[in-house]
This record gives structure tokens, sequence and C-alpha cells, in this order.
């Protein structure tokens, strides 16, 4: 059997179009947030609002507070540790390997459970989520490590959150 393929031409914008986004290892913008280390790969304005992207390294018992996203599904993989992610009103261990989807709307949280830093890759789609992350979270200081932040900080992501469409919500159950 035998098939010919047409050789393309080369001025062809179907041939030519570039639009890929590479942010190499140890690139992106890096921000700390309530203790933990997130580190923005890809922002809505990178990708048409598609999604964003971010790295993150969860500090052991640091974790963000239970809340939602009204306009955007999240997605969480898990590359090393343990987290307890909070869904709704229940929760369960998510793992190296694991990946967890929450649907826009949803009340989550995670919560490092285990004696060493997490690490997980996460996703909003669409994208714009991230904005709080870029506009709220400090810069990172070399030779220190994190800080957990106090009322007036998290006041102010209170602020940013509701702008970058969540809501935090109660932590407790329900």
């Amino acid at each position: 059997m035998s098939f010919s393929i047409q050789v393309p031409d080369r001025s062809d914008p179907w041939y030519t179009k570039r639009g890929a986004v590479h942010v190499p290892a140890g690139e992106g913008l890096t921000k700390w947030m309530v203790g933990d280390v997130y580190t923005v790969k890809l922002t809505a304005a990178q990708t048409n609002g598609s999604l964003s992207f971010i790295d993150a390294s969860v500090p052991a018992g640091a974790g963000p507070v239970a809340h939602s996203h009204a306009d955007s599904d999240e997605a969480f993989y898990v590359i090393s540790g343990e987290l307890e992610f909070l869904d709704g009103d229940r929760t369960f261990i998510g793992r190296a390997g694991d990946l967890v989807f929450i649907p826009r709307g949803h009340r989550h949280r995670f919560k490092n459970v285990g004696v060493h830093p997490a690490r997980m890759l996460f996703l909003f789609t669409p994208g714009g989520p991230e904005g709080a992350f870029v506009e709220g979270g400090e810069d990172p200081r070399p030779g220190e490590q994190p800080g957990l932040w106090g009322p007036e900080r998290l006041t102010r992501m209170v602020e940013l959150a509701n702008r970058y469409g969540s809501e935090m919500l109660p932590d407790d159950d329900l």
C-alpha cells in the first residue's frame, strides 16, 4: 500500500503559523502566598484566556482556606507529598500521581497533611483566577522562607479573590 503526501506550500499560514508558549524549567513568575510558593507558568493573558497553569510547593501544614471559583474549573496533579483535599463536605487524601478535578462553583481547598513539602501542578480553565496570585502574592526574598500571613494580608486576599472570581468560604464542616 502506498500513498502520496502533498508537500505544503511553505508560505501557507497553516504551515508557518506559530503560537506556542514555551516556559523553560525554572522560569515563570514566583509568588509567596500564606506560606506556599507558587510559580505561575502560564497566565490567561498568555493563552488567550484558555487556561492558567501553576507549579506549587506547599509546606507541611500549609494550604489555602476553603473557597470556590465562580467561572473557572480547577484541576490538580500531585507530584509529591500528601495533600488533604476538601470537596464540598468531604475530605480525601491526594498522593503522588493523583489527579483531582474541581468543577466551578464547588467548595474546595487543599492542605499538606504530610511532614515534608508537597508539590503539585494545577490549572484553571478558563484562566483568570491566577491574577490573585500575581497581584496579591509576595515576591520571594533570597535566603528566606515564606511566612504565614496575618489578618491584614488575608483581608487583602479576600478582596483580590473576589475581584478574580473566587469566594472564600468556611473551612470547617457544614
